[in-house]
């Protein structure tokens, strides 16, 4: 368990030498590496600790350097996003009602009607504001469907949501990535982007 934890510390803090590392070793299956990354992010609500922000400011400042290419960059993780956010609804819809068919002692009716309630008046802008929160943006397309909410709507802020956080942060990555001061400190950037990114989630 600690070097697992070691390992991911590692990821986020040297993602940079890591992603130039996978770009050296693989060449076009990069692309395949970065779209289940960003698909298992936010499609499997067990796995909400890959790197997210980073990794798509890290991928945007490799596109600046041209070794990847941007707009195929965008477009693929966008559809990563989009289907993991679909999947993890539906998982979130399917389990859901069957967990809560009964009272449990930490699980019940009363949650998920409350859970209902909260997605009928908040839950388009949950979708898309939870895309650039860690942990929570894992969370939240699952929660929608736990809590039944209408799939038309949750379409719509998925599609917004995604394209969102994925063309803005690795647009903000092929923009400013490669800045000379950037580039020296670019542990540090990253550290800040995953600070910056959770601050609403301690709000």
């Amino acid at each position: 368990m600690t070097d697992l934890i070691k390992g991911f510390i590692d990821l986020f803090l040297h993602l940079d030498q890591h992603l130039s590392q996978i770009i050296t070793d693989y060449g076009f299956w990069t692309y395949l590496i970065l779209f289940m990354i960003i698909f298992v992010e936010t499609g499997l609500v067990i796995m909400p600790f890959l790197p997210g922000d980073s990794l798509l400011f890290a991928a945007g400042t490799f596109a600046a350097l041209g070794s990847l290419n941007l707009w195929l960059l965008i477009l693929l993780l966008f559809i990563a996003a989009f289907l993991g956010d679909t999947l993890n609804y539906f998982i979130g819809n399917f389990i859901g009602p069957k967990v809560f068919s009964k009272d449990y002692r930490l699980l019940k009716k009363e949650h998920l009607l409350k859970t209902q309630q909260f997605y009928e008046k908040h839950g388009g802008k949950t979708i898309i504001f939870a895309r650039f929160m860690p942990i929570i943006r894992t969370f939240a397309p699952f929660i929608a469907g736990v809590g039944t909410m209408n799939y038309k709507k949750f379409l719509s802020y998925n599609i917004i949501g995604g394209i969102l956080w994925i063309a803005g942060f690795t647009l903000l990555g092929y923009l400013f990535g490669n800045i000379p001061a950037v580039k020296k400190n670019f542990t540090l950037v990253i550290f800040g982007i995953i600070l910056l990114s959770m601050t609403p989630s301690a709000y």
